[in-house]
């Protein structure tokens, strides 16, 4: 039984590889921005580096190099970063349901280091109870590509064309139409869904008041709203759970 269950384990290691490849590949493109901004505000290439392996979020981690280029107070660094960071909160929260419920609970911990959105997207998406192997597999991927890419931009980012940044720039978003359109064209509900928060995060940036909501608190009120909405009109049968 437990060679049984450490071939599944690899089993799902694997996997998770193979899906967190892209999301690696595009985490390098798009951490480049960040390394070179990191660069402009005097860190060293190491200490950016050691930054993105600790950290693994692009707007925190964006949002601290601006603080701290302002010389901003270690009180003030913290709450932006708890505001910002607050979508990891409902991240975390979904996945620890997804998990396995033979499974240790300090699986779950280990696997918080993890979550960012496009490691979220997949893990979430992934058939049946989520196997901790998964994002094991899928980070082994997609963390040494965010951080060897802020590597690179902090040492030769700076001689890149303006072209070429910006084409990188749009890889991000790339990855999330990756993870979100072959779930929408399965399900109607899910392309509704989807819809509808674009909408809703479009009113969000363009409705003035809705405009000062700090990004964090929009995610979280975005999230609950419409997928609760969601939840409550189209509520999932237990056995297809």
């Amino acid at each position: 039984m437990e060679q049984i269950q450490e071939d599944k384990g690899k089993v799902w290691f694997g996997r998770g590889m193979r899906d967190g490849i892209p999301i690696g590949m595009g985490y390098f493109a798009v951490s480049f921005t960040l390394g070179i901004a990191a660069k402009k505000a005097g860190f060293s290439a190491l200490q950016a580096s050691v930054m993105s392996a600790t950290m693994l979020a692009s707007a925190g981690q964006f949002a601290a190099i601006q603080l701290i280029t302002s010389g901003a107070g270690f009180v003030e660094m913290v709450m932006t970063q708890i505001v910002v960071n607050l979508r990891y909160l409902l991240m975390s929260s979904a996945l620890s349901q997804k998990v396995r419920r033979d499974k240790p609970f300090f699986h779950r911990f280990l696997m918080a280091y993890g979550v960012t959105d496009e490691v979220f997207g997949i893990s979430a998406a992934a058939p049946g109870r989520l196997h901790p192997a998964y994002m094991y597999g899928a980070v082994t991927m997609a963390a040494p590509g965010w951080v060897l890419g802020t590597l690179c931009g902090a040492v030769v980012g700076m001689i890149l064309p303006a072209r070429v940044m910006s084409a990188l720039n749009v890889a991000l978003y790339g990855m999330f139409m990756a993870v979100v359109i072959p779930p929408s064209r399965k399900s109607r509900i899910i392309a509704g869904v989807v819809v509808v928060s674009m909408a809703a995060s479009a009113a969000f940036s363009l409705i003035p008041g809705l405009r000062q909501v700090p990004s964090g608190f929009q995610m979280m009120i975005l999230t609950v709203l419409v997928a609760g909405a969601a939840a409550a009109l189209f509520p999932v049968k237990a056995e297809e759970a």
